[in-house]
């Protein structure tokens, strides 16, 4: 091949390549440190309460301050809004006036789980459990047989709130056991997603009695007297309680050669940290920067502490308010990065892929035009602008980045936040961590993306 068409091959074709093959000597040696951070972050944040007061602490430590309404805000300025202890809003205030708009990175802070029902302490066959209603989208069969932790609040009628976890460190673990193999035939000829009934999602709690042999409820009253010991709870504070059941791992290194990190809640707490570590990494930006870490993306950002939710305008009106700007104007002039996980191609399951634009693992940060399920339904669905503008900003930021769809057409599909920021009217398009295993109690994702995703970040709010 002459030398005019391998120049002309490289101008004109796509040249995917794997990050390790592209990444810098000074990206390589700030990565490891960032995921070390990371991992700290996932382990202090197994709900989305202590993933905001945990985000609040790192944020508070780069000089962040409660948003008060009314403040004189400067250039530089930094400031975050607290909303219900489940979602958090923060913001650096930049040089421009907000007219010319905001660069907003949201993601979302809540994880696939199972939370207790409003009643859930009973006993049967003299052992204890609690039932559950799972959250988000879960296999349920891969949630049996792990060591589990109860992590939440209660809420009093008195007002107060008694923060709950049971099982961390060293603690007794819980689980939801499975049926033996050789008992189970009838269950192995049942679909996958039918041989472990949601009903059956009952959490063990202990085996042990508190009372004479012929008292009623003495498995269910061990377990009382212990949560009465601990918490000064009583049953009837369960009902306005929110307990969610989370596994126990640790997030760890996976891989003889560590590139890789395991852990519970990679989606969306990976892309959750980038978006937040990169707001607290900024100096004065241009437009203002801003960091949404919504509640509730995984059953559709309904609610108070949702995307859907007026908060985060509220807060957003704040700012515009104190510079005199409308919100509208900032609005449609405003960009969002709409930072949540997209599926990993894994070639142990090809057929749901379509090779040619699944992300891959180690090819940096994932963007996808559209999400949604099938025809696009569900999907904000970014215009080419948009796009380009996303293209050119990591470009000059030297972000190693690919684009990728979730899977195949016909194979399903997810949705983010993506379309309600899009529908307050501005630009927004969806990008972040390909992950494997997504939605497992145990998800796996590449270093070298994750440290992408924030450097994408970081590139969008000093746009």
């Amino acid at each position: 091949m002459s030398e005019d068409m391998k120049e002309l091959r490289r101008q004109l074709f796509t040249a995917a390549k794997n990050g390790y093959d592209r990444i810098g000597e000074k990206d390589l040696a700030a990565m490891e440190p960032y995921c070390h951070s990371y991992k700290q972050f996932l382990n202090r944040g197994k709900t989305e309460r202590e993933c905001a007061l945990y985000s609040i602490e790192l944020a508070e430590a780069h000089g962040f301050v409660p948003y008060q309404r009314g403040m004189k805000l400067q250039p530089g300025d930094k400031v975050y809004r607290l909303n219900r202890g489940k979602s958090l809003m923060l913001a650096v205030i930049g040089s421009e006036s907000m007219a010319n708009g905001a660069n907003i990175v949201a993601s979302h802070i809540d994880s696939p789980r199972l939370d207790l029902k409003p009643t859930p302490l009973y006993e049967d066959g003299e052992m204890a459990y609690f039932k559950t209603h799972y959250y988000g989208g879960i296999r349920k069969y891969q949630w049996v047989t792990i060591p589990l932790e109860v992590r939440g609040v209660v809420a009093l009628k008195g007002g107060e709130t008694v923060r709950v976890v049971l099982g961390e460190g060293d603690e007794s673990k819980f689980v939801i056991t499975d049926l033996l193999p050789h008992l189970g035939a009838e269950q192995g000829k049942k679909p996958l997603n039918e041989a472990i009934p949601g009903e059956n999602l009952n959490v063990l709690l202990g085996s042990r009695p508190l009372g004479e042999e012929d008292d009623k409820d003495r498995f269910k009253l061990q377990i009382l007297n212990r949560l009465h010991e601990k918490y000064g709870i009583v049953e009837d504070d369960l009902i306005s309680a929110e307990l969610e059941v989370v596994p126990h791992a640790k997030a760890t290194d996976i891989g003889l050669d560590a590139s890789l990190i395991g852990a519970y809640g990679h989606d969306d707490r990976v892309c959750a940290f980038a978006a937040l570590q990169s707001i607290l990494d900024i100096a004065v930006p241009r437009k203002t920067a801003v960091c949404m870490l919504a509640d509730k993306e995984e059953i559709g950002s309904m609610g108070v502490t949702g995307m859907q939710s007026a908060a985060f305008d509220t807060f957003m009106e704040d700012l515009c308010e104190s510079q005199g700007v409308a919100l509208r104007v900032c609005y449609e002039n405003a960009f969002c990065l709409s930072s949540d996980v997209t599926a990993a191609f894994d070639p142990n399951f090809a057929d749901v892929f379509d090779k040619r634009n699944a992300a891959r693992i180690n090819y940096g940060m994932g963007l996808c035009k559209y999400t949604g399920a099938r025809g696009k339904s569900g999907s904000s669905d970014a215009g080419a602008e948009t796009v380009a503008y996303v293209r050119r900003v990591l470009d000059e930021a030297d972000v190693i980045w690919q684009m990728s769809e979730l899977g195949k057409v016909d194979a399903g599909g997810g949705g983010t936040v993506a379309q309600f920021m899009a529908n307050r009217n501005i630009a927004t398009l969806d990008a972040g961590v390909p992950v494997l295993s997504m939605h497992a109690p145990f998800e796996t994702v590449s270093k070298l993306d994750c440290y992408m995703t924030y450097k994408g970040c970081k590139a969008v709010y000093e746009a």
